[in-house]
């Protein structure tokens, strides 16, 4: 088994150091990628989570207060839960979409 010399680059280094330099460079960079991955999920999960409790709420809120003093038939309460619930799912949906869109944008960006 005889092995071929290392080619050697224009700066004098072999392919082998290159390829070494290279993959920690892509390791530095994942490492602080984690980083702010966690910071940014934790943010957004906050925020959706926000975004699906503020509206639920106000609905249930305004379905009691619409129960007390127009009571009827039917559950303002529950109709107006339901919608808030809806709004705040279609609310979260899209701000996830759009960190969604965001991040693979950056990538896109990255590895150009």
């Amino acid at each position: 088994m005889s092995e071929k010399p290392k080619a050697k680059s224009a700066a004098g280094e072999t392919e082998f150091s290159h390829q070494v330099g290279e993959k920690a460079a892509r390791k530095l960079k994942a490492q602080r990628h984690v980083t702010q991955t966690v910071w940014s999920g934790l943010g957004m999960m906050g925020l959706v989570g926000w975004s699906v409790a503020v509206p639920t709420l106000l609905g249930a809120a305004l379905g009691v207060w619409l129960d007390r003093h127009y009571p009827g038939g039917h559950s303002w309460t529950l109709m107006l839960l339901a919608i808030g619930l809806g709004l705040g799912c279609f609310n979260a949906w899209h701000w996830v979409a759009k960190e969604g869109r965001e991040i693979r944008e950056q990538e896109e960006n990255n590895n150009e």
